[in-house]
């Protein structure tokens, strides 16, 4: 039982450092990757979909994204959706091509940047910490319910805040990695 809640306690921090590496992916750095417009989504029928699921997204070079729409009507929509969203993007159609040009990060913009990274960062360390606790929670549980013993307990709870202490060095790890990443030229 208490390894159970070990393992599953790991699994869950495990997830938030990957959906910590996912937000981090979508703070752009000046240079373009296709897997920023991953989260704009566009009017598909009736439907909200992602860009990529109506549309082609390629490199054009190191500051451009070349995105080109399966069917021409969506061409308008799809520019729509990517000037709509929080990202910053102009982008300009040329025949049945759109293309997404990087703008230059200004030095404002690059803190603006790093503070939205921390507050991501934040949020995930809390997400670990919420984790430990509800750990901890089920750990008291299985003491009150005569399923494990208070050493069994104790020491449980000791490899608990080890596996948190881990998970949270490593959100600070990619933190620094990624601020480093935007403050360079």
């Amino acid at each position: 039982m208490i390894q159970d809640v070990k393992n599953t306690a790991d699994q869950k921090m495990q997830k938030s450092i990957e959906a910590l590496k996912t937000d981090l992916s979508k703070v752009r750095t000046g240079r373009a990757h296709t897997g920023l417009l991953d989260h704009v989504m566009v009017e598909y029928y009736g439907s909200m979909v992602a860009v990529n699921q109506v549309a082609n997204v390629s490199l054009g070079d190191a500051r451009t994204l070349n995105v080109q729409a399966y069917e021409k009507t969506m061409i308008a929509k799809v520019e729509k959706a990517i000037r709509d969203s929080d990202l910053g993007l102009n982008p300009a159609t040329n025949g049945d091509m759109i293309r997404v040009p990087m703008p230059m990060l200004t030095e404002e913009r690059r803190r603006d940047l790093i503070k939205v990274v921390r507050g991501e960062s934040e949020n995930a360390k809390v997400a670990v910490r919420n984790v430990r606790r509800d750990a901890n929670d089920t750990l008291k549980k299985l003491v009150k319910d005569k399923e494990a013993s208070e050493d069994d307990e104790r020491r449980a709870q000791d490899e608990v805040q080890k596996l948190t202490d881990k998970y949270v060095a490593e959100i600070d790890k990619l933190l620094q990695t990624k601020e480093a990443e935007l403050m360079a030229v």
